[in-house]
């Protein structure tokens, strides 16, 4: 018995003693490994940034990562107006030019010669006027057709006569100005400084009444008479003149080719120009899709004029066209006719 257990103890302590020597052989031997990892650690290169590991990963990679940028970038960007022209050989509009009115500049080398702001081949479309039925509505469906824009010169009397027109013509996009009340002649000799002013006001007014909203501050002379004092009060108004560089001279021709002819050939001659005529013309009209397709065929472009802003009427003028006895009895009420006129039965 005590010979079992002494050998039982021995073999005990025996193991003890081969464990001990195992650690203590293999423990340097581990301190050294760990020593030894540590110390590579640093020597290692380091894992690339995530720019260069999508440089590393291909081109597509990078291109995919630039494009999410561009794309919100664009997203924070204004979205440019998409062009909804029908027509692939358009006439259309070349560029557009914005004008600061102050101080009336004027435009047209007939009459103005300081601000010459029109390249070889380019135009500015303008109507004197309408608005007019049957014919301002065909002059906006040639210009919509040929997806090109101008400027429209009303009278005042006009615009109270046929606002539901006018108002078309805005909705089109269009500019608006304004072509005097009645179109009198301003150098006319009973004209008064006083009566020119009302002329114009009036007309002003006129066009502010029909179309619920301002006008454009840009005028053109009746008959193209600028007299200096309108002059001199149209630049106290801030209010843009215009003459011409080539006249239709559509009131007097006898059919629309005479009309295309004449324009065609003032153009060739001065090579560019702000083009008068008139959407109260029949035969301007019939000529005006014709004309315009002669102008895409001639190289020439068409340039918009856009003002700054608006012209603000005078309230003593817009009273006297509101409380106008000789004005339509249309005109007498703003409201729209939806709101005069329903059916509750049918």
């Amino acid at each position: 018995m005590r010979n079992a257990l002494g050998l039982l103890l021995a073999t005990v302590v025996a193991a003890l003693a081969i464990t001990g020597v195992w650690y203590y052989v293999s423990k340097p031997s581990a301190a050294k490994a760990a020593a030894q990892s540590a110390a590579a650690r640093p020597s290692e290169p380091a894992p690339p940034p995530p720019a260069r590991v999508a440089a590393k990963a291909g081109a597509k990679d990078d291109v995919e990562i630039t494009g999410t940028i561009s794309t919100r970038a664009a997203a924070a960007a204004p979205a440019l107006p998409k062009s909804t022209c029908a027509n692939p050989d358009a006439l259309g509009i070349s560029r557009t030019v914005m004008v600061d009115t102050t101080g009336g500049p004027g435009f047209g080398l007939d009459h103005f010669k300081q601000f010459d702001f029109l390249a070889d081949h380019e135009v500015v479309l303008t109507f004197d006027d309408g608005p007019w039925p049957v014919n301002t509505p065909a002059v906006l469906k040639a210009l919509a057709d040929e997806c090109t824009t101008g400027i429209f010169f009303t009278i005042g009397k006009h615009a109270t006569y046929h606002p539901e027109i006018l108002r078309q013509v805005l909705a089109a996009g269009h500019v608006v100005g304004v072509h005097t009340w009645s179109h009198a002649n301003l150098n006319g000799k009973k004209m008064t400084d006083e009566t020119a002013k009302e002329e114009l006001e009036k007309g002003f007014s006129a066009v502010k009444f029909a179309l619920g909203t301002n006008p454009a501050p840009f005028f053109r002379f009746p008959q193209l008479q600028h007299r200096p004092s309108a002059v001199a009060y149209l630049g106290s108004r801030n209010v843009a003149m215009f003459s011409c560089d080539v006249d239709s001279f559509d009131f007097r021709s006898k059919d629309a080719d005479q009309v295309v002819n004449t324009v065609m050939t003032g153009l060739d001659k001065k090579g560019k120009g702000i083009i008068l005529m008139h959407d109260f013309q029949k035969n301007t009209a019939l000529a005006l899709p014709t004309l315009l397709r002669r102008l895409k065929a001639g190289g020439y472009k068409v340039v918009a004029m856009k003002p700054k802003g608006t012209l603000d009427t005078l309230p003593e003028y817009d009273a006297m066209i509101g409380q106008d006895p000789k004005l339509p009895t249309t005109m007498t009420n703003a409201r729209p006719i939806s709101s005069v006129i329903q059916t509750i039965s049918q």
